[in-house]
């Protein structure tokens, strides 16, 4: 069920009604437009049951589809860059949300194929934007120490979505860490994207 007093995410699409995880079975076993469609709208419903954490790794399914550049899908629902930000910004205080910079820490430390080089970076992205938007959240210390992991920079991640992204992508998560670091200083609402 929905919960009345969330607000749907503008940033995905809308989800008329609860989903469960069959909804995704409709793409079978291709990871492309189909897939990457359903898994947003599984994510609003799971956002609007209550289940920021959980939207948030559909979310990551959802960046790791074989799409092109100019798939229409991502004409109407570009890559959810701002949708991670806005869920990680309006997640009520008693919903759980894990420690996010830690969940893209791991993700981006651990991808298996297919696509993984990409897919690496893009957990990077959302794991900046964890860092500047929830800084109290820590690393993982102990797996960067034994695994000598060194955090990427801002630099770095714009550099690999440059070379490994679609056209634009990297331009779309600078304007997006740019309003989270905007956002950190000055009150504003999502809405301002």
């Amino acid at each position: 069920m929905h919960l009345p007093h969330l607000k749907p995410c503008p940033f995905l699409p809308p989800a008329a009604e609860p989903l469960t995880a069959a909804c995704l079975s409709e793409a079978g076993t291709r990871r492309g437009a189909v897939f990457y469609l359903q898994a947003l709208e599984y994510a609003q419903s799971l956002w609007l049951q209550g289940y920021p954490a959980r939207a948030l790794l559909l979310i990551n399914r959802a960046f790791g589809c074989a799409l092109d550049a100019a798939d229409p899908v991502l004409a109407r629902w570009p890559l959810p860059y701002r949708a991670v930000v806005w869920l990680l910004q309006q997640h009520k205080p008693d919903q759980f949300i894990g420690n996010p910079r830690r969940h893209w820490q791991h993700l981006a430390t651990r991808m298996v194929e297919p696509r993984r080089e990409l897919r690496t970076w893009r957990a990077w992205a959302c794991w900046q934007f964890a860092c500047v938007l929830m800084p109290h959240m820590p690393a993982d210390e102990l797996q960067l120490s034994r695994e000598t992991i060194a955090e990427p920079t801002t630099g770095l991640i714009h550099k690999r979505l440059t070379s490994l992204g679609h056209p634009g992508e990297a331009a779309l998560w600078r304007e997006v860490l740019d309003f989270c670091q905007s956002a950190q200083t000055i009150p504003s609402p999502c809405s301002a994207f």
